[in-house]
């Protein structure tokens, strides 16, 4: 069974300007990346698969469930959302009461809910804090905690809201493990995000959208390699995607360590 399936989806805020127009998606187990520019419809389009917002026409379907059949809360069980900005996300005084807020709320006991926060703390690397505020840590760490907090619910499907914010190469390194170990459990994992490197070292799947329609979906591989689409969304290829465009290689790379491979093989 496909995890989310989107049907002629329409959405507005105002009568006279639609921010999504006729989206027609599914997403099965894939990794998969939503890029678009600022003012795109990225951020209304997650708040819809989140439940947050219901289409005007058309349908979301999460796990068989229709969004306008259910509450937020009721969705929660099935789909976690880490917030692009923590502060926005964070609201407890001590760690391990943030990260096992969720967990609490969609019905676990405390003792499951403490086991899977702790967890969750540890593949974020930050287990030693659990008992101090998650204001007194960096924006980089408080980041970090959001995670766990989704983390520790053991969701079904997972949105990252810009991932790698306030993130150093570690951060990064770190988030993109989480990604492909949660991939590799079989949760569906969704981010919208601007950091296109990222995205060619992470993702399977991309879908780029402008103005509120898709203009492109595919492999990662795929999608990188329409330099006039992406163009046309104002969105750039990775920097080893374009170097090797602009030296006229024929194939696309996602990565340094795909063109170094490429160029070791080209000497033999």
């Amino acid at each position: 069974m496909h995890k989310i399936e989107v049907r002629n989806l329409h959405f507005s805020y105002e009568n006279n300007e639609e921010i999504l127009k006729e989206i027609n998606l599914t997403f099965d187990h894939r990794s998969t990346a939503i890029i678009g520019q600022n003012g795109a419809g990225k951020t209304t389009f997650v708040k819809l698969l989140k439940g947050l917002l219901k289409p005007n026409t058309g349908d979301v379907i999460i796990n068989g469930i229709n969004t306008k059949d259910i509450t937020v809360a009721g969705l929660a069980k099935y789909i976690g959302l880490v917030f692009q900005n923590p502060n926005d996300q964070i609201f407890k005084n001590k760690i391990i009461d943030e990260v096992m807020f969720g967990p609490l709320n969609i019905g676990q006991t405390p003792t499951e809910a403490k086991e899977n926060a702790i967890k969750a703390l540890k593949t974020v690397g930050l287990c030693e804090k659990i008992d101090e505020n998650p204001y007194d840590i960096s924006l980089s760490e408080r980041k970090l905690i959001s995670i766990a907090s989704i983390l520790a619910m053991d969701t079904e499907i997972i949105i990252f809201d810009e991932p790698t914010i306030a993130q150093d190469y570690e951060g990064k390194e770190r988030i993109k493990s989480i990604i492909k170990d949660l991939s590799a459990k079989g949760k569906l994992v969704l981010t919208i995000i601007h950091d296109m490197d990222f995205v060619a070292e992470t993702f399977e799947r991309t879908i780029v959208i402008a103005k509120g329609k898709v203009l492109l979906d595919g492999t990662t591989r795929e999608v990188y390699a329409y330099k006039d689409v992406l163009n046309e969304a104002y969105l750039e290829a990775p920097n080893v995607t374009q170097l090797c465009q602009c030296l006229g290689v024929k194939e696309t790379f996602l990565t340094v360590e795909e063109f170094i491979e490429y160029k070791k093989k080209d000497r033999i």
